[in-house]
């Protein structure tokens, strides 16, 4: 049975803003968290200038799991994404997502978005899989470091052909993606059906 394969980006893509920095500082408290950080300048003044996002990220990561309990966290999650889809969904996209679930088809996010509430927002949108960045736990408590790479850029294509493999679906079969930024071109350009939905309105993409 042949099979496609629809791979949604989320910050800006389904939804209307940014989702992981609200989600830190729901965690972390928006005082914590600029202090925290704050507390290294330099070394926040040499990602800024180096245009490092992965390492701002894990900078930003560190202050706010360090220490956190996952079922404390995973509470928050449960309350943001409901946010989420309540009032950050972007109409056009998310109606896209739905007329390929219509149609049969799979959809995977695929997002630089932190896997405690965005493994939550893919069981409420109803989706087949979250790929996204992973926190690194220990005996039920976050360490601060990512588990694995942030996934944008080359590493969504990455763990896009590791689903495919794990879930025996062919690579080929994902032919649609839809991404905002430079850290989804790879993957818009590693299908037949890449959409930047800046600049293309999404109900004309070919079906």
């Amino acid at each position: 049975m042949e099979v496609t394969v629809a791979a949604f980006d989320v910050d800006n893509t389904l939804t209307v803003r940014d989702c992981v920095v609200p989600f830190m500082r729901k965690v972390a408290g928006p005082t914590s968290l600029a202090v925290s950080v704050m507390r290294q300048p330099r070394r926040v003044l040499r990602l800024l200038f180096a245009k490092d996002r992965d390492g701002l990220k894990a900078l930003f990561v560190a202050a706010t799991f360090t220490g956190k309990s996952v079922g404390d966290v995973a509470d928050v999650a449960a309350f943001f994404a409901s946010e989420i889809t309540e009032n950050w969904m972007r109409a056009d996209v998310a109606e896209r997502l739905r007329w390929h679930q219509e149609q049969g088809h799979v959809v995977v996010l695929v997002s630089a978005s932190l896997q405690p509430y965005l493994d939550v927002l893919g069981d409420l949108l109803e989706v087949d899989a979250v790929l996204c960045t992973r926190l690194q736990s220990v005996d039920g408590v976050y360490t601060g470091e990512l588990l694995g790479q942030n996934c944008r850029g080359d590493e969504k294509v990455s763990r896009l052909h590791e689903w495919c493999a794990t879930a025996n679906v062919p690579v080929e079969s994902v032919k649609y993606a839809y991404g905002d930024s430079s850290g989804d071109h790879q993957m818009l350009l590693s299908v037949d059906n890449g959409v930047l939905v800046k600049s293309i309105e999404v109900s004309r993409v070919p079906a």
